[in-house]
């Protein structure tokens, strides 16, 4: 898979790849935000199968919001394990374990600016697997950056979900009033309830844009002020703080079926 061929694929084509996610929370500390974000962009490049964030209790204070992150759909994995470098081997490990496998992933996003990942990553693309690499500022080793198809710094996140979102095309750009799309909101997530699925951002999302075509991400709402959303999440803190639903743990609620349920 070439560069030139993920770049010019149809919309409908690129549902058909699988991406993966590894993020090394040593080396990146990803914040509710970012992750959410980053899900969003993984998401436009095709099928999420794999959401898996690595680190070591035994250095990484996660308690209080390792539930965040699992509750938006990643698999934390704890590497319990005092030797240097252990993280990173079991991280290595896994990559290679599904890149092998039949459902093995077409895109891989690895999220780290650790050089002992260069290797991989040419192991990684003589499978033809095309590689996106986030890593923060002032913690990239070259020698990654430049084995990777494409990389990034994890700051423009915002900005890669907000050019994703955006139509490709010469087409004007749908729009859809924040009325439209709180309405919109309310029947994915009722749709989604009833067929037991589970309700948080990353797939209420995306159904939304499949189920109305108007809507195509946060850019195509139009507020009365012109004031535009940042991402999906402020959507939702609107239409929660509008009492037009209700949120627990980043999934979401009706009011109506919570008041029928008390």
């Amino acid at each position: 898979m070439t560069v030139s061929s993920l770049q010019t694929t149809e919309k409908a084509k690129q549902q058909q790849l699988k991406v993966s996610i590894y993020c090394d929370f040593q080396n990146v500390h990803l914040n509710s935000e970012l992750s959410t974000e980053l899900l969003e962009l993984a998401e436009s490049k095709g099928r999420l199968i794999t959401k898996k964030i690595y680190y070591n209790s035994l250095v990484d204070n996660l308690s209080g919001i390792k539930s965040s992150y699992e509750n938006i759909g990643y698999q934390m994995l704890d590497v319990t394990c005092s030797l240097k470098n252990s993280v990173d081997n079991q991280l290595k490990s896994d990559v290679i374990d599904d890149i092998c496998q039949n459902n093995a992933p077409d895109v891989v996003i690895l999220v780290s600016g650790d050089g002992d990942f260069a290797n991989l990553v040419k192991v990684v693309r003589d499978k033809s697997k095309y590689v996106i690499i986030f890593a923060r500022k002032g913690n990239l080793k070259k020698s990654l950056k430049d084995v990777a198809n494409e990389f990034h710094f994890i700051d423009e996140l915002p900005q890669l979900v907000g050019k994703k979102t955006q139509p490709q095309t010469t087409v004007i750009n749908p729009q859809i009033s924040y009325n439209e799309a709180l309405g919109c909101l309310i029947e994915t997530v009722k749709q989604t309830i009833s067929q037991g699925k589970p309700t948080n951002y990353s797939y209420i999302d995306r159904l939304m844009r499949q189920l109305y075509p108007k809507y195509q991400g946060i850019s195509s709402i139009s507020t009365p002020s012109g004031k535009k959303f940042k991402n999906f999440t402020k959507f939702v803190d609107a239409a929660v703080n509008s009492g037009k639903i209700q949120r627990q743990n980043q999934e979401l609620f009706l009011i109506k079926l919570n008041e029928l349920a008390a």
